[in-house]
């Protein structure tokens, strides 16, 4: 695995790096965190989808403490279906992650008390390099012809599931193409620029991130015409 998760990367753009809040759907964020461990153990080559649902194919640990002990879980149980997998592993999932990304400094707790008694927390960051990655990545994949590797496809798959687009803070210039592109790796195409079929993501990867997206996307329910 890399230095930094996906459930990491996701929750970085999803927190806004001066006020340190979230932004968008709590829910959403949560269900996409949840998948990422999951698809980041499918890139590690843990769990595999089989039979409707996800499964341990090698319990050997990551050296992620998130993941392993999901892992662990996982290993230990009946398997679960992708949807049942997202609901299971959401609660306090954003809490986990957000202590690691203090503890190594990328982000700062500011603790407010409200009231005298309300402790609110924000996260301002500390560390913009990580994000800063982050972003070049999608914005090379996006906005550009390269070819995003299995972790970027897969962060942007997540993206669309959460209905994260608006947290890539694009100019409006490049928005519709990046959605084009976005909707393209969703569907499953648009890795290398034609089909899954001709993509670098690997078939057993792929299918875990697609019935990932669809059980959060099955989970958040219809979008609300505005």
């Amino acid at each position: 695995m890399t230095s930094i998760a996906l459930a990491e990367e996701l929750l970085l753009l999803a927190y806004d790096d001066q006020t340190g809040k979230a932004t968008g759907s709590r829910i959403g964020l949560d269900l996409g965190m949840a998948a990422a461990v999951l698809v980041d153990l499918a890139l590690a080559g843990r769990i595999a989808y089989a039979d409707g649902n996800l499964v341990v194919k090698d319990p050997t640990p990551t050296g992620e403490p998130i993941a392993d002990a999901v892992l662990a879980k996982a290993a230990a149980d009946v398997p679960h279906t992708p949807a049942q997998w997202v609901q299971r592993l959401r609660h306090r999932l954003r809490e986990r992650v957000l202590e690691d990304l203090v503890a190594r400094g990328v982000i700062r707790d500011v603790d407010e008390t409200q009231l005298g008694a309300i402790h609110v927390h924000r996260y301002p960051t500390t560390d913009p390099a990580y994000e800063a990655e982050i972003r070049k990545r999608l914005a090379d994949a996006l906005i550009t012809d390269a070819v995003p590797d299995e972790r970027t496809a897969a962060l942007a798959t997540l993206l669309v599931a959460t209905r994260m687009e608006p947290a890539l803070r694009l100019p409006p210039e490049e928005s519709a193409r990046a959605h084009e592109r976005l909707e393209q790796i969703a569907s499953g195409a648009g890795f290398s620029g034609a089909s899954i079929e001709d993509s670098i993501v690997r078939p057993s990867v792929a299918l875990v991130v697609a019935t990932l997206g669809r059980a959060i996307s099955a989970a958040l329910g219809t979008p609300k015409v505005l």
